[in-house]
């Protein structure tokens, strides 16, 4: 448990929004009001404050919420001390990095996560996560970040889509799959476990998203203003995460490019 589970590890959108609009027209209180009630700030805030950080967040903000998790295949991913990559379709945005944090730390050891999305806004997982952000100052250290990542000891929990999954052609799935946890691996001869995480998120997110990206063309990612909504109604529900056994690296040679392996590995993710 963190010694100071103070007031800098909460949500505080009165903060936020006086910092990002400081000098201009003040924000309606109302407009303020509402997106506390879509980020569920005051929920958020009660789950934050319990003072856990890392792993142990991760397993108190399940028990807390209520998520149980069943877990099939675990057998196939032998506990000898290897060094794997965890590679998993995103459906959640948020539970299931929580979840599988907590079953990878629990079975093989300490756990790294590259993360984009809504779980870099949670400070209490900053020991677990590497923000991989598109731009600024953390954008030019990142292929240093992701090399020492991989070099290490640890595991790495990685969504290879990079955001959480949409509806896609009538189907919840993820983006088509990036290349770097294929030749990450490939240079740290780390094997990459396929992951199958069950689940979706409520039918308002997908709305959400297809009026945002579809419909208005915006380049910010509005969707992910409702991964708090969607964390909020996953609570009480339960969920299942299905373990492949470890492909060695050798196996992603030079008879395909490093995107066609990651299409592969996708595709039999989705095959579980």
């Amino acid at each position: 448990m963190s010694a100071d589970p103070g007031k800098d590890r909460l949500i505080d959108l009165d903060g936020v929004i006086a910092s990002k609009f400081k000098g201009r027209k003040k924000v309606p209180r109302f407009v303020v009001n509402f997106f506390k009630r879509l980020i569920h700030q005051d929920w958020l805030n009660e789950i934050l404050a319990r003072g856990y950080d890392g792993v142990e967040f991760c397993e108190d903000a399940l028990q807390y919420m209520d998520i149980k998790i069943e877990v099939e295949g675990l057998e196939n991913v032998p506990k000898d001390g290897s060094r794997y990559t965890f590679a998993s379709n995103h459906p959640l945005g948020a539970a299931d990095g929580l979840a599988l944090c907590a079953l990878i730390s629990r079975n093989f050891g300490s756990v790294r996560m590259p993360v984009n999305d809504f779980l870099m806004f949670l400070k209490p997982l900053a020991p677990l996560c590497m923000p991989v952000n598109k731009t600024g100052e953390q954008a030019r250290n990142l292929p240093q970040l992701l090399d020492e990542a991989f070099r290490s000891a640890e595991q790495i929990m990685i969504f290879p889509a990079g955001v959480c999954s949409r509806r896609i052609k009538g189907t919840v799935q993820d983006f088509p799959w990036t290349k770097t946890f294929v030749t990450k691996s490939v240079e740290t001869d780390r094997p990459v476990v396929p992951v199958h995480f069950v689940g979706r998120n409520p039918g308002r997110f997908y709305r959400m998203d297809w009026l945002f990206r579809k419909v208005l063309k915006t380049k910010f990612n509005i969707p992910m203003l409702f991964l708090p909504d969607a964390l909020y109604h996953s609570q009480h529900k339960t969920f299942k995460i299905i373990l492949d056994k470890p492909i060695p690296a050798a196996t992603f040679d030079k008879t395909r490019k490093p995107l066609e392996w990651a299409a592969r590995v996708r595709e039999k993710v989705y095959q579980l």
